[in-house]
């Protein structure tokens, strides 16, 4: 009895020993030095570093969510990632998709093996708020490393960030309305992400029932537009969007399949087949799919809108496939069967800082064509005598009866502000708050040495206000604003100030949830129409920019098309 006893008790402490083991193992904590958690593909070895306030982190970099989309892949949904053997290393990041920085003298960078994202958490063990973060870039170019979107100031407010890339520009949107190519390859890879973090978050010590997604300008627009998919209902809980919604007229795609054909005529095929125009365009690099949008220009497109013309689309059904997109933006606003989720959206307070050079060097141009300033979906309701008469009446409303100068430079960035966030930010807000889901709206404008982009493009000009992606430099850490941030403490508070009110949202639905000495942030209702003005001195208001918004909403409503007034 005793010796069986004895060896039942060593047998146990072993087996106690080795499962201890395994446990230091799995929860990465066998060295400070050597992170180790293991997901569904296999193991993977992350990276220790420290946060501003001293505490450190872990960093998971460079994980494929899915395979590499190589190529008969190309251009088409992404498949899921496979396993591999031994531990991964994921100390670095992966590569950034296919891209160029754009310019006269672009450089081509990137690879078509991009699919990676990143997971940054300070503990393993638990169920922190996860937050998941979709780049911006007008669909040609970004992606979720630190170069830009550093992970120190959010984690530092007790959350899981994860970031992440996406196919870009013709290979991630190239739509030929076939089953094969039906679009929105791009907004796939956002999907397979988001189901990836789903499955494995919770071995980062994230929850995975408490999900945020959040997004700045096109990455705005995709989060938006993961609200109507059906691909991603219960992927996440909450939405953050930053400068951009699913209704702008730069964000949904038109004319797709005639402008793959322009994109392999550009390139050297001129075909009107669209086996062969595919087995053409897999025939090339991936370096000469990059930096096509100009080139497939008709008409004025180079001077009416943004410059993005491969992007999500309103996919052509097809049996056994899976659409990301099958409605109208718009028409699924309006119907019934919207999912409801907490969202916290809004924009800069001068956006259009961003463009106001590009704009000074082509006044010219708009001044003898007034029309490339109304809006697509209104121009496409009107005859050419009518939208040339809306130009007018735009310029006008802006700055009277004369031609625009160099000397309107503030008029113009308000204009253009208007005309490209503004105004689809409040109809969307106001469609979308009548479906009873809970909706916070924000005005930002902080301005500091933080403003990374309006400092850059001021260039002598005297510039209020907070320009297009201005606020990603107070809630992400990176070297544009290192030495900045460490020398002043103002920029720490400021800093502190915005990440809580993102983090608090993602944690309770409610970006105000305490009572402290700071605004409360109401709810904005269609009725109140409230808002939070986001600065030094944060202030709650009723209806921004609202003179501008009702002239705005009355173009609109003229134009037969949805509108506050007529709803």
């Amino acid at each position: 009895m005793y010796t069986y006893c004895h060896l039942r008790m060593n047998a146990f402490n072993l087996l106690v020993l080795i499962c201890v083991g395994l446990f230091y193992l799995e929860c990465s904590v066998c060295t400070r030095n050597d992170p180790v958690v293991t997901v569904k593909q296999g193991k993977l070895q992350g990276a220790i570093d420290t946060l501003y306030d001293g505490s450190t982190y872990y960093g998971f970099k460079g994980i494929p969510y899915a395979q590499a989309p190589l190529g008969q892949l190309r251009f088409r949904a992404p498949l899921p990632p496979q396993s591999w053997k031994g531990i991964r290393q994921a100390t670095e990041y992966g590569s950034i998709c296919a891209q160029n920085e754009g310019g006269p003298n672009s450089v081509f960078q990137g690879s078509e093996d991009c699919l990676f994202l990143n997971v940054f958490t300070k503990s393993l063990h638990g169920r922190t708020p996860v937050m998941v973060f979709i780049h911006g870039g007008s669909y040609l170019s970004g992606s979720g490393n630190d170069d830009l979107y550093g992970p120190k100031f959010l984690v530092q407010q007790d959350v899981v960030l994860v970031t992440l890339n996406y196919r870009l520009e013709v290979l991630g949107f190239l739509n030929v309305d076939t089953p094969e190519v039906p679009g929105n390859a791009g907004m796939k890879d956002q999907v397979a992400a988001l189901k990836w973090i789903k499955e494995n978050i919770a071995k980062f010590g994230g929850d995975p029932d408490n999900i945020t997604i959040f997004g700045e300008s096109s990455g705005a627009c995709s989060v938006i537009h993961h609200i109507l998919s059906p691909m991603t209902r219960g992927l996440f809980h909450k939405v953050i969007a930053q400068s951009g919604t699913c209704i702008h007229d730069w964000v949904v795609g038109e004319d797709s399949k005639s402008r793959a054909f322009r994109v392999a005529k550009y390139l050297g095929r001129d075909t009107k087949n669209t086996t062969e125009l595919l087995e053409f365009l897999r025939s090339l690099p991936a370096a000469n799919l990059t930096n096509l949008t100009s080139a497939t220009y008709i008409d004025d497109e180079k001077y009416i809108g943004l410059p993005t013309r491969f992007v999500p689309v309103v996919e052509k059904k097809f049996d056994n496939v899976e659409a990301f997109l099958s409605e109208n933006p718009l028409n699924i606003l309006q119907s019934k069967t919207i999912r409801k989720v907490p969202l916290m959206l809004g924009y800069n307070s001068a956006e259009a800082i961003i463009m106001i050079q590009d704009r000074l060097g082509k006044l010219d141009i708009y001044n003898n064509n007034p029309s490339y300033d109304v809006p697509r979906a209104i121009a496409e309701k009107l005859t050419q005598e009518e939208i040339n008469d809306m130009g007018k009446r735009i310029r006008k409303f802006y700055i009277g009866d004369r031609l625009y100068t160099k000397n309107d430079y503030k008029e113009i960035i308000t204009m253009l502000s208007d005309v490209y966030f503004v105004y689809d930010t409040h109809i969307f807000t106001y469609l979308y708050s009548k479906h009873n889901s809970p909706v916070y709206m924000y005005r930002f404008s902080f301005e500091s040495d933080l403003n990374v982009f309006k400092n850059f493009t001021s260039m002598g000009l005297d510039l209020k206000g907070a320009c297009h992606a201005d606020e990603l430099f107070y809630m992400f850490s990176n070297n544009f604003t290192k030495d900045a941030y460490e020398s002043q403490e103002k920029l720490k508070t400021y800093v502190s100030k915005v990440t809580e009110l993102w983090t608090d949202f993602a944690k309770t639905s409610n970006p105000t949830p305490k009572n402290s000495s700071g605004a409360k942030w109401p709810v904005y209702t269609t009725k109140n129409k409230k808002y939070l003005d986001i600065n030094v001195q944060s202030t709650a208001g009723s209806f921004a920019e609202k003179r501008n918004v009702e002239f705005w909403d009355s173009l609109y409503c003229e134009a037969g098309l949805p509108c506050i007034r007529n709803n």
